[in-house]
């Protein structure tokens, strides 16, 4: 297991991060363990299953936060084998490792440099779960982490797991967590699952429905729901691992958010608990959707504020509606969760990835999987938010026009990004005409419109009326 000799750990330590109001990490540690049943000797198994940037940062942070307590806690990340790093990355990150001195040493120390070497000048192939184990995430190699213990084999990481963080793009939740429940059967307590997976599906037959990761994470594994958590917040990965200020919210049942909300807050990343599991999920899917829009109108406006100041009111009225047809009483698009919507609007990937294809840089026919980027989930979101909200069945009555209406025609900036993203009717620049349309109706009408509670639909998440 790496830990706290290979860097990052004893600085933490210095600089007395060690320490907060809420006790020392061993305190920490040892009341999670002590909720969740561990006896001495049977340290606490906390699994990563996904390596993306943000599932990479999260398990790094408790790495140097816990690491270190190894007969407490053990902390490993899954991601699958194969991924092989191509020669332009491997230069690049070659040129990474020898601008940070830090990471030059100890992968010296560690009898690791050569190989980078070697790489570098196209006489090696590096491999994605190889580099991890040397704190390099594929898709963050501008930012080193802590080096990792990484394991390629699914049974292997998850089948004695106490806690699992879910760090898969919602595309490949469902049938990771598939394959999980198999490893799970035999046993007699379930762990606890934390989701950081920020996107949607679908489900069209029968009754309509939208389906977050938590539930796909239950129904795929069984797990009771008060078991799954959703955390997200205003971040973007690398600025929270290089200790820039962030907040965060883990939303779920009581039983579990608060104490965990205590176990992974930290001098920099600040976790409160929220017991509003379906606004917070529901909005993690769609910031990304309506970051494709913002990066288009910044890119195509030459980054006029005034222009994307317009998109922001357009956008998070329509998130507003939208959630409140899924809950009868959602939180307010307001502190953290609107926080959350700015940061991805920003400067997610999502954003970069709109902002690309408005340049021309990118093409939709290269797919919405960006090397060195990863998965870009706004564009699956698109497609099931707009699905959904376009079924009759949920007709809602159009508030001038006073006809029954497919909810979706009363969002017509989500309709728009259907018809560049998905049917590909018309270029990025489109995205302009939807918002500079004289018909637009004041954003706050349709903010008025959805908090007067006559649009609620809760079998949209499968719940009853």
């Amino acid at each position: 297991m790496a830990g706290a000799g290979d860097g990052g750990v004893h600085d933490l330590y210095l600089n007395g991060s060690a320490q907060n109001s809420n006790g020392s990490i061993e305190e920490k540690l040892d009341k999670i363990r002590q909720l969740m049943g561990k006896v001495e000797d049977d340290p606490l198994k906390i699994v990563g299953v996904g390596a993306g940037a943000w599932g990479s940062v999260f398990t790094a942070m408790l790495q140097d936060s816990y690491g270190h307590l190894r007969d407490k806690v053990l902390i490993r990340i899954w991601r699958r084998p194969g991924r092989a790093v191509d020669r332009a990355t491997a230069e690049h990150l070659f040129e990474v490792i020898n601008s940070r001195e830090d990471v030059l040493r100890r992968l010296i120390r560690r009898c690791a440099y050569l190989k980078y070497v070697e790489a570098r000048l196209g006489d090696r192939t590096l491999y994605a779960d190889e580099i991890l184990k040397d704190g390099f995430c594929l898709n963050m190699i501008d930012t080193p982490l802590c080096p990792l213990k990484v394991v390629t084999n699914l049974q292997e990481a998850v089948w004695d797991a106490d806690i699992l963080v879910n760090g898969l793009p919602s595309t490949e939740t469902r049938e990771v967590f598939e394959e999980i429940r198999k490893y799970w059967k035999e046993r007699r307590t379930m762990p606890v699952i934390i989701s950081l997976s920020k996107g949607v599906e679908a489900e069209l037959d029968h009754e309509p429905r939208i389906i977050t990761p938590t539930q796909m994470i239950h129904r795929a594994t069984g797990v009771p729901i008060e078991n799954i958590l959703y955390l997200g917040g205003p971040n973007i990965a690398s600025e929270i691992y290089n200790k820039e200020y962030a907040n965060a919210r883990i939303c779920g049942a009581e039983k579990w958010r608060n104490p965990l909300a205590r176990f992974l807050r930290q001098p920099h990343f600040i976790v409160w608990d929220n017991g509003d599991l379906v606004t917070h999920e529901v909005m993690g899917g769609l910031k990304n959707v309506y970051a494709i829009g913002a990066g288009m109108v910044a890119a195509l406006t030459n980054e006029s504020a005034t222009s994307k100041s317009v998109y922001f009111a357009h956008c998070t009225s329509e998130m507003i509606f939208i959630t409140h047809l899924l809950a009868e009483e959602p939180e307010k698009l307001a502190g953290p969760l609107l926080a959350d919507t700015y940061v991805t609007l920003l400067k997610g990937r999502n954003a970069w990835y709109g902002h690309k294809l408005a340049k021309g840089e990118l093409s939709l026919e290269m797919g919405d999987s960006i090397k060195g980027k990863g998965m870009i989930q706004g564009v699956s979101a698109v497609k099931a938010f707009f699905e959904l909200l376009s079924q009759s069945s949920i007709s809602v009555l159009h508030p001038e026009e006073n006809k029954p209406v497919a909810p979706v025609e009363l969002c017509p900036i989500l309709k728009m990004l259907y018809r560049i993203l998905i049917t590909r009717e018309f270029p990025s620049q489109a995205i302009l005409q939807a918002l500079r349309d004289e018909t637009m109706n004041d954003p706050r009408d349709r903010i008025e419109i959805a908090q007067t509670h006559v649009f609620y639909r809760p079998s949209l998440l499968g719940q009853q009326p």
